[in-house]
């Protein structure tokens, strides 16, 4: 993997006004909940950040950013990273390639593995535009 590329943790960002904040749907399905680090007008505190609930409608756009790769030749998307490695889930679509890649099963059809950053290839960060 290259050291240019450092993975992160999948999640969604919003484009409101001139910022780009980390952001969660709901809680209603027209809503979207902004976070921030920093105090902004219109947020609320809420432990250790600043959060506002607004339409969806005033959000100018919304993606999902998740970090993705292949291992053994098989999709997967990395979960996190630690000294042990990267923890990667199984995005293909046999439980017998992802168990045989050495994947354990964390919930039916879920599979979960930590393995050495190397081992992971083609690591790209994906954008995915939620409409």
């Amino acid at each position: 993997m290259s050291d240019e590329i450092v993975p992160v943790a999948s999640g969604f960002v919003a484009g409101f006004g001139d910022l780009t904040l980390p952001a969660a749907l709901g809680p209603d399905n027209d809503q979207v909940v902004l976070f921030s680090e920093m105090e902004l007008p219109g947020f609320e505190a809420a432990a250790g950040y600043w959060r506002r609930v607004v339409p969806r409608s005033e959000v100018e756009w919304l993606v999902l950013i998740r970090t993705v790769g292949a291992f053994g030749g098989e999709p997967c998307i990395v979960l996190d990273e630690d000294d042990d490695g990267l923890h990667i889930a199984y995005t293909g679509h046999s439980g017998m390639k992802a168990e045989a890649l050495g994947y354990w099963m964390v919930d039916h059809g879920a599979y979960e593995v930590v393995v050495p950053r190397e081992e992971v290839f083609s690591i790209r960060i994906e954008r995915i535009p939620v409409p």
